[in-house]
This record gives structure tokens, C-alpha cells and sequence, in this order.
């Protein structure tokens, strides 16, 4: 008897390893591995994925049958499976949620439980549970234990029954077509037959005699055919009507075909030395390290030509959204309808159609944000990772995959190189390409030889002792107007969303604070709100102190609204445009807000980060960071790097064409090596610099780390677990293990839980794996009483 070895959708170590369940004939010739599965496991109807088939039984008891198949295909192929089984190894998570992370949010499937009343007289006595409804969705989690156990004796009784069904939020989308019921031969007879007047028939047979193929209803409309002609002829049964596919299309607008471009001999370079990696079929890491503007794309596009005229696929990854619009822009007119797109701000349905066109082989060229890493591409030959020094790479939440790494795992699986692009490489990159592990390429020089843009550093503290407290400064004032008056554009970076970062009372120096997180509330003008920017609370703002009954409130700090506000009056006739969370939150508003900047329908652009990087605007000659230590302030110890990052990327969208660039930084840290470095976009001395800084402080690259985070609603309770844990690790681990902590985290409280973490630093710990694997699987078991255990490999952060 045939036996499939499923993974259920539990999440717990006893269901880390597969379950037998037993195939019946009529499913024999429809389970494949890959499928997703309905099964009986307990009382209850889960989900799970087919990941072996064998004849070999080694349970001596009667094994239960699978109870339908979820997929009509399989929705993961054998290397996904594979990549699965690695990534809840490295980030030491459970196999089915890498499972679930690697298929689209939209295909995930749940099995619902329903349960119908058999006997109306059941309604009246049990009103509080069925309310007059003969059938009710099951949720345990909403009943108490009294209404369970009625419910438990009802189904005994037979006097109501249980049933389950599948939802999905993704489908197929489907639209109406025609096809013909008669040969032509039968066709041409029946035109010949039609009065001189039935011209809309005629055009009807004249067009299901062309081919076999369906014709769709849309299609025959354009034929001046109506659907009362269709309904005729399907009386008359001349033709059928049938549902057939249809993608919904992520692309918003068209693109004109484009030409490779001549390479400099930097670019030249780079391309012959990737395309022999991938013309010889190698698994090669390459860093391709290029100052802002150096043509870095045009790389991209070529190297993805040539894996393409192999025969092969090309996988590109950017770290925000933001970008997308444009790379794909660029993309798609190199490569038309090859091209498929993958990000989080495209409905459902567009990722559910773009994940089968990738897997039925019609997409050859990827592009998308961190979970593009994931599509069923087949026979790649080359993966590249645009800005791969960018935190969003790294999956915050379980499973905290990093996505370099699963790059580099398929790379790996399918002998392709793996190509790393960035201005600014993490030090991690760097390191390695240091010593020989990466191959490193560099374009030191902007595209016909343009000049870097002169950047000038502006210091806050003497600029308010100097006169007025302002935001802006007098010289970015000076150089904004300048730039209106010669008609070039110019882009203001603020890190910080919303009007203001805090409400103070003058009177007594409350401030507002979230009731569910120890972080101040953030006012929003547009909203008339206060919110919170970790667990979204949200309230009106107050029109008298909480503590002291004052109405002596005051808005401090600067967010980037506010900035929006104030350029606005101070420049009422420049037209500016934001760009941040709060204005993108709308399906399609990246791409409308940067394609409005690029048509020049607008002359500032004010935004948060999301406008530092990769965006490429011809006529922008100016840009102005405020606040540009902000970064500075955190306690962590990637904040230097994160700030030469940022700054150096937001200075590289300015004089990018043939009109110079210039940039203004606004600090009250001017001599910090972080932005003194980013002024002249000096990439190797900074890193020269922080490393050193890292050594001396046993960070990475030099170490490896671990975060381990855990979080309960009772402060107390969390505490006396961080012990515990501690204990655990100082027995396991060797006395050459650095363990920090444990410590509450910088915001100790959000959405009314308190975090503590503990820090593993270390060069070689055996015992390691095991001792991580216990802890996870202890985990489990401490979720019961309230506490949240999270393991973090290699962490972006120590907050």
C-alpha cells in the first residue's frame, strides 16, 4: 500500500517530523510530493505537505487515509522542499513554517471546522452558542468550557454534526470564452443557410471556423458579436461557453523597448568576468562593489542576457518597494514579457497568477523583494541581489531567514554564481570578498566619468546658537531655492514619519505614552491623532494635559508631515510630493508618487528612508538629510554602519545625468567618522575604520552571534525565564562563548509584553546546534504558561 509521508500545519516538535498516512485508490494517481493535503490528525482536519511517497510501512497499526488533496499540482518542487529542510535547520525554526514562508501568503490554506445543527430543537436550547444559525463556524478559542462540553454531547447525541472546509485566499481567475461545437465543415453550411440580414451570426461562425483554440467573449465583442448573438448561437448549439484563465497583471503601464548600452571598462569587466561563471555553470559568489551612479543595472541586464540566451532564468532581488517599479521598468523593456514581478504591495491574486506563470516556465526573469527568493524558478543561471547590504533582507519573524543565504543556497543547488551589488557592502560581504570567499569587482567611477556630488556638512548646534531655531538650515535653505529657480529638483530625507515625535506639556513635562508599549505616541496632523508606531494605537490628539489639565501642549521634533508643512510654507510655489509609510500605503502609490518626480510633475520629493536608494532621477541635483545622526542614537552596534549607509545611498540620487550634484547634511555630530566618511563617500576607509571597531568589540564579522528573545505579558515571569535560559547556556557552551545578558530590550514593552533578550557571541561552538534545538523545542512547552521564545541567527540588531 502506498504512503504518504506528510508534514501537518502544527507547528510543535512532535509534528517536526513527517506522519504516515495511507492513499486511497481513488487518490493513487493524484498525490504527488510537493501537494498540499487534507488529513485526519486527532479530533481534528489539518493541512499538511506531501513530502515523500514510499511503499515501506514500518507502523504495524492501521494507518489513516489522506482525506482530499488541497492542490490539483504541486505547489512545492523538490529543490523548495530541499531549501525548507536547510532553512529550519539555520534559522532553527519548524519545518512547516519554512514550508508555509516559501509558498505566496495568498496560497496559504487552513481547514476550517463547521458545525450543522441536525435538530432545530438543539437552537433553542443552546441560543448562546448557535444564536439562530443552523450552521456556525468552530472556534474553541471562543467558547467556554461549558459550551464545549454541550457542543462535545450534541455530536455524541448525532444531534449535530461536524464538517470541514478549505479556504484559500488566492484562486484562479477565470473569464468566459467560446468554442466551437460544430466542424467547420458544419459551420460553413449553416452560414450559407442565414438570411442576408443576420450579418452579427455570420461574423460569429466566420470567427469559430479560424481555429480550435477558445475565443474569448471580450475577444468575439471587438467583432461587434454581443452576447444575445452568443446566447443564440449556444441555443442553437453551434458553439459552448467555457471558463479559461485569466492572469491579472501586475504591470500598470506600458514600456518602449530598449537597447544594451556601451560599457565602460569597469562594467565591461565585471560582465565577461560573470558571464564566464555562468557559461561554465559555477557556483561563484561575486561582490559587486560600485559607487552610487556607476551603472551598476546595466550590469544586471547584461549578465541576465546572457543567462537568458542559454537557455536559462534570472532572479534579481531589491530590498524595498520603492524600487521595484523602476528596476522592473527598466527590466521589462529589455526583456518584455518574460519579466514577472513579486512584492508585498501587489494584490493576492497578482501573486498567486505571477507564482504560476514563474512555475509554468512563461516567466524567465524575476524581480521582487525579499520573499522573491522563493519562486519556483527552474535552471537559473544567475541570482543577483541588488543594495544587498540592506536590513530588510532579513526576515524579522519567524522564520528569521536571512535572504543572502538562501541565495546563496541556490546558487549552490543549480551551479549558478550569485552576484551582490551595493555602494556600501555590509562588512560581513566585504570581509569575505577580503578574504578570497567572495570574488570582488569594482566600478569606482560614475557613468562618463561624472563627478560624485560635493557634499557639504552643516552643524545643527552652531546653527541654532547662531540665530532662530530652525529645521532647516540656512544653506540648504539658500541651495533649495536656487535649484527652483533653475527649474532642477531636489529631494529633503527626514528618518522619521509623522508630524511631530512627541507631544510635550510645558506645565508639568508629561508626555503621552502608549498604554500598550514604553515608547511616546507620535502626532499625526493629517489624522488630528496620536499613534503608535510599534502596535498601532491610536487616539485623538488632546486638547488639555492627561496629568495637570494644561493646555500648554507642544508638538517636538520633527517628522517627515511636518517637513511636507514647512517646505510648503516656506516655498509656496514649489510642488512637493512625500513619500513614506503613511502616503504609500495604498496599492500602486510607490509607483505614482515616483513616476509623478520623474515626469517632473513635481519639484521636491520629502520622504523617510525609502527614497535613499536606487531611485534614479536625471534633473535631481540637490539633496538635504536632516537629522542625519538620528541613526547614532540607537545602542547597537551596526548604528555607524547604518548611518554611513544611508547617508552615502541619499547622496547618490543627487547629480546623476550631466548637471552636478549637491548635497547637504544636517548634524549635530559633525565629526563622527561615520559622516565625515560619507561626505566624500570614502566606502574603504570606513570600513578599515569599523572594523577595528569591531574587533575590539568581539562583533561580527569577527564573531558569530545569536539573539535569543523572550517576551510574557508578567515582567517577572519573563525575568525568571532569561535566567534560566542563561543557566542552560553556560552549562552547554564552552567558556570561549561571550553570553551578554540578560537585558531588557531599548522599548522593554510592546502590545503589553515585556522583552528581554540574551546575546551568544562566538567563533566555534560545537555544541551549539543541539543546545539551540533543545531550546526550541522547550519553547513549545513554555508558550503554554504565557512566554515567547525567539532564536535569532546572526541578528541584524541587539535591540
Amino acid at each position: 500500500m502506498p504512503i504518504a509521508q506528510v508534514i501537518v500545519d502544527v507547528p510543535t516538535s512532535q509534528t517536526n517530523t513527517p506522519y504516515s498516512y495511507g492513499i486511497s485508490d481513488q487518490l493513487l494517481d493524484i498525490i504527488q510530493v510537493g501537494m498540499r493535503v487534507l488529513v485526519p490528525f486527532g479530533r481534528r482536519q489539518v493541512v499538511g505537505f506531501v513530502v515523500k511517497l514510499t511503499d515501506n510501512q514500518t507502523f504495524s497499526g492501521k494507518l489513516k487515509n489522506i482525506i482530499a488533496p488541497v492542490d490539483l499540482q504541486p505547489v512545492l518542487n523538490k529543490e523548495l522542499l530541499q531549501l525548507a529542510r536547510w532553512m529550519a535547520a539555520d534559522t532553527y525554526s519548524f519545518l512547516i513554517s519554512c514550508l508555509q514562508t516559501i509558498i505566496p501568503g495568498g496560497m496559504r490554506t487552513k481547514a476550517k471546522k463547521f458545525l450543522t445543527v441536525t435538530d432545530e430543537a438543539v437552537l433553542g436550547d443552546n441560543a448562546d452558542i448557535f444564536q439562530g444559525h443552523a450552521q456556525i463556524e468552530y472556534v474553541a478559542k471562543e467558547l467556554d468550557k461549558s459550551q464545549l462540553k454541550r457542543i462535545s454531547s450534541l455530536i455524541q447525541q448525532g444531534l449535530v454534526s461536524e464538517h470541514y472546509s478549505l479556504s484559500n485566499h488566492a484562486h484562479q481567475l477565470t473569464q468566459t470564452a467560446i468554442k466551437a461545437a460544430k466542424s467547420e465543415v458544419e459551420l460553413t453550411k449553416i452560414q450559407d443557410e442565414l438570411p442576408n440580414n443576420a450579418k452579427a451570426q455570420w461574423r460569429l461562425l466566420e470567427l469559430l471556423k479560424q481555429g480550435t483554440e477558445p475565443i474569448l467573449q471580450t475577444e468575439a465583442a471587438n467583432h461587434k458579436i454581443t452576447g444575445s448573438t452568443i446566447k443564440l448561437a449556444e441555443q442553437k448549439g453551434w458553439l459552448t461557453k467555457i471558463q479559461v484563465a485569466k492572469n491579472r497583471n501586475p504591470f500598470t503601464s506600458a514600456v518602449t523597448k530598449s537597447q544594451p548600452l556601451t560599457l565602460n571598462p569597469e562594467q565591461a569587466n565585471a560582465v565577461q568576468t560573470i558571464n564566464a561563471s555562468i557559461d561554465r555553470g559555477a557556483n561563484q559568489t561575486f561582490l559587486l562593489e560600485g559607487v552610487t551612479g556607476s551603472g551598476k543595472t546595466e550590469v544586471y541586464l547584461q549578465i541576465i542576457a546572457n543567462a537568458l540566451q542559454q537557455g536559462k532564468t534570472a532572479m534579481l532581488l531589491v530590498p524595498e518597494i520603492t524600487l521595484t517599479p523602476q528596476i522592473v521598468g527598466r527590466i521589462r523593456s529589455r526583456f518584455g514579457e518574460q519579466v514577472a514581478m513579486m512584492h508585498s504591495s501587489m494584490s493576492v491574486g497578482e501573486r498567486f497568477d505571477e507564482w504560476r506563470r514563474i512555475e509554468s516556465g512563461a516567466a524567465k526573469v524575476v524581480v521582487g523583494v525579499r520573499s522573491a527568493v522563493f519562486v519556483p524558478l527552474d535552471n537559473i543561471g544567475v541570482i543577483i541581489m541588488d543594495e544587498e547590504h540592506d536590513s530588510s533582507y532579513k526576515q524579522e519573524e519567524n522564520p528569521r531567514y536571512q535572504t543572502r543565504d538562501v541565495a546563496k543556497w541556490r546558487g549552490a543547488y543549480h551551479k549558478c554564481p550569485v552576484v551582490l551589488g551595493s555602494a556600501t557592502p555590509s562588512l560581513e560581504t566585504r570581509a569575505r570578498a577580503g578574504k578570497g570567499v567572495y570574488q570582488r569587482l569594482v566600478l569606482a567611477h560614475r557613468i562618463n566619468d561624472q563627478a560624485l556630488p560635493e557634499v557639504e556638512i552643516v552643524d545643527m548646534k552652531q546653527e541654532i546658537a547662531g540665530g532662530p531655531d530652525s529645521d532647516l538650515s540656512a544653506s540648504l535653505l539658500t541651495a533649495i531655492e536656487m535649484k527652483l529657480k533653475r527649474h532642477e529638483q531636489i529631494i529633503l530625507m527626514l528618518n522619521r514619519r509623522g508630524y511631530s515625535s512627541f507631544v510635550l506639556c510645558r506645565n508639568c513635562g508629561f508626555v503621552p505614552k502608549c498604554p500598550n508599549c514604553d515608547i511616546s505616541l507620535t502626532y499625526h496632523k493629517d489624522l488630528g491623532q496620536l499613534k503608535c508606531h510599534y502596535c498601532g494605537f491610536t487616539r485623538p490628539m488632546p486638547r488639555k494635559c492627561d496629568q495637570c489639565g494644561s493646555t500648554k501642549l507642544r508638538q517636538l521634533g520633527m517628522g517627515s508631515q511636518k517637513l511636507e508643512e514647512t517646505v510648503n510654507r516656506l516655498f509656496p510655489t514649489a510642488r512637493v510630493l512625500r513619500m513614506d509609510v503613511d502616503t504609500t500605503r495604498k496599492k500602486g502609490a510607490h509607483e505614482r508618487i515616483i513616476k509623478q518626480f520623474s515626469e517632473q510633475q513635481a519639484d521636491i520629493l520629502v520622504g523617510t528612508q525609502m527614497i535613499a536608494k536606487g531611485l534614479d532621477f536625471p534633473n535631481v541635483t540637490l539633496v538635504g538629510v536632516l537629522n542625519a545622526d538620528t541613526g547614532l542614537e540607537f545602542p547597537d552596534f551596526r548604528s555607524s554602519e547604518r548611518t554611513f549607509e544611508l547617508l552615502t545611498q541619499v547622496a547618490g540620487r543627487a547629480g546623476r545625468a550631466d548637471k552636478a550634484g549637491q548635497v547637504i547634511i544636517q548634524t549635530f555630530n559633525p565629526d563622527h567618522y561615520a559622516i565625515l566618511l560619507a561626505q566624500t563617500q570614502n566606502y574603504e576607509e570606513f570600513y578599515r575604520t569599523e572594523m577595528k571597531v569591531r574587533h575590539a568589540g568581539k562583533y561580527p564579522p569577527y564573531y558569530f552571534t545569536v539573539k535569543i528573545t523572550l517576551s510574557a505579558e508578567n515582567e517577572k515571569q519573563v525575568v525568571a525565564q532569561s535566567f534560566a535560559v542563561l543557566n542552560q547556556l553556560q552549562q552547554r557552551l564552552s567558556p570561549n562563548a561571550v553570553i551578554l545578558g540578560p537585558t531588557p530590550k531599548v522599548i522593554k514593552r510592546i502590545n503589553r509584553r515585556y522583552y528581554y533578550q540574551i546575546i551568544i557571541k562566538y567563533r566555534q561552538e560545537p555544541t551549539l546546534s543541539t543546545t539551540l534545538t533543545e531550546l526550541l523545542n522547550q519553547a513549545q512547552q513554555k508558550s503554554k504558561s504565557g512566554i515567547q521564545i525567539g532564536i535569532d541567527n546572526e541578528p541584524m540588531d541587539f535591540m
